[in-house]
């Protein structure tokens, strides 16, 4: 059989006009290494040893899109916080809804953790890290799988508002689940909610973080979901 090592795939993507997205991942820190106008438009960005193609279908609506690709990175949780610090330096905010915008890591159904972003032209870029599998399902259970679903709902399958109705259930079902778990589940709750527009419901979810009791021991393990809730909350005004 014959093998070639070092094989490289590399997706080409469509957007709406070349314009739209190269500044958004100029932003990210990636470089435009080639442009051209004839005979069609065509674009390529590249980061390191990440390198993306775009090209502009005639009609192309980016809210209609289905196209993704997967990042496969060494530490995704880095790259998270530089595209974090990128995109809150070019649009004064963090965009966390409509089109483009970022969503932060999480660990999905079975193993695999990571974050997406979706760019202007609606193409979802899920970044995972190398050595992660869906193929080991960690147990859980209850509230936390609760979460776990809802997030495949929400992250992968950008369906915010199914999310979001499991994740009610979920809470109201399991009234019990320790602080913890119903801190991380109102953090989805709330940003699920910040997606949405829901300005009502993310105010009342963000007292229900407050009101939370949590001991010192919980809130170091759960330091980046109220550094998120503190996020949100600064961005709400």
């Amino acid at each position: 059989m014959f093998v070639v090592a070092g094989e490289l795939t590399i997706p080409i993507l469509p957007c709406r006009l070349l314009d739209d997205v190269l500044p958004f991942y100029e932003a990210l820190g990636f470089q435009v290494t080639h442009r051209q106008a004839r005979p069609n438009p065509y674009a390529v960005v590249r980061r390191e040893d990440i390198q993306l193609h775009f090209c502009e279908p005639d009609g192309f609506d980016p809210e209609r899109s289905y196209a993704s690709a997967i990042v496969v990175v060494p530490d995704a949780d880095a790259l998270y916080r530089s595209f974090v610090d990128a995109l809150r330096a070019a649009y004064g905010t963090l965009p966390r809804s409509g089109i483009p915008r970022i969503l932060r890591p999480r660990e999905k159904l079975g193993t695999v953790a990571g974050f997406s972003v979706v760019d202007p032209g609606g193409n979802w870029l899920r970044i995972y890290r190398f050595g992660d599998s869906e193929d080991a399902r960690a147990s859980v259970k209850g509230l936390a799988l609760v979460l776990r679903s809802a997030a495949r709902q929400g992250d992968a399958r950008g369906d915010d508002a199914t999310a979001l109705k499991m994740l009610d259930a979920g809470l109201a079902r399991h009234v019990g689940a320790p602080a913890i778990e119903r801190l991380r589940a109102l953090v989805y709750r709330a940003e699920l909610a910040a997606r949405m527009g829901d300005r009502e419901r993310l105010v009342a979810t963000l007292a229900e973080i407050r009101a939370l009791d949590l001991d010192d021991h919980a809130r170091v393990i759960a330091a980046a979901d109220l550094a998120t809730a503190a996020e949100i909350e600064r961005d709400l005004g």
